[in-house]
């Protein structure tokens, strides 16, 4: 399966080191110019975004995830952790199955 990353420097460096390619973008207009580089590629199978970034351009990636074609869009959390208002994976789960340890 093939990876790229769009986010911050800082983890874009970490994604090479484990061999995901990526693009660096910090403003919203380097950000939308990568999403339709990849997204009209079809080479990406999964697209790793960070939350920020998907913030910038929210109606693209709502657009693309609702159309349910390749690359999948995975959001993560940036370097300085969730954005204020966003639940964690788990929380969801826990909320979803009502356990809480």
């Amino acid at each position: 399966m093939t990876f790229y990353f769009l986010g911050s420097e800082e983890l874009a460096i970490g994604f090479r080191f484990v061999g995901v390619p990526g693009t660096v973008v910090s403003t919203v207009a380097e950000a939308r110019e990568a999403f339709q580089a990849v997204t009209r590629s079809g080479e990406a199978r999964v697209m790793v975004i960070t939350e920020d970034i998907s913030a910038m351009i929210p109606r693209e990636v709502m657009d693309w995830q609702m159309g349910g074609a390749y690359p999948l869009i995975v959001e993560i959390p940036g370097i300085a952790g969730h954005r204020e208002g966003r639940t964690s994976l788990i929380d969801s789960i826990r909320d979803a199955v009502g356990l809480h340890v």
